[in-house]
């Protein structure tokens, strides 16, 4: 059995909006804009209207949905931007500091290996020899 494609819109207007949709009544049905069940109708101009009504609907829902979760992705990067700016921020922050620490035990090495260090046993010959003379 091949189903054409006005009765696969149908069918997927059915599941997208769901059961609610069947207690729309035909008058109501055009005053409120959704899906309608247009297998109820007789004649076959009837018919087409009612699924084009009914496609139309699922192409402005589509679009909204489509501009909603669009500004959110649009939202999201923005925000993984700036969190990649203070990423970057910090990562240079780090390289300094790293930086900084490395020179001052650079420094600290140096005094240590230039200043000899203090022999007990040679400050007290130079006093001995003072206190000779």
């Amino acid at each position: 059995m091949k189903i054409s494609t006005v009765g696969r819109i149908a069918r997927v207007a059915l599941v997208v909006c769901g059961s609610s949709s069947l207690t729309l009544t035909d008058s109501r049905a055009q005053d409120v804009p959704g899906i309608e069940i247009c297998t109820v109708e007789k004649t076959m101009e009837r018919r087409t209207s009612c699924l084009q009504s009914n496609i139309d609907f699922l192409q402005k829902t589509i679009t909204k949905l489509g501009l909603d979760y669009q500004q959110k992705l649009d939202a999201a990067n923005r925000q993984i931007e700036g969190l990649k700016s203070t990423v970057a921020g910090l990562q240079k922050t780090v390289s300094d500091l790293e930086a900084v620490q490395k020179k001052a035990m650079e420094e600290q090495k140096k005094k240590a290996e230039t200043s000899p260090a203090k022999d007990p046993a040679k400050d007290n010959a130079a006093k001995d020899a003072k206190d000779v003379k």
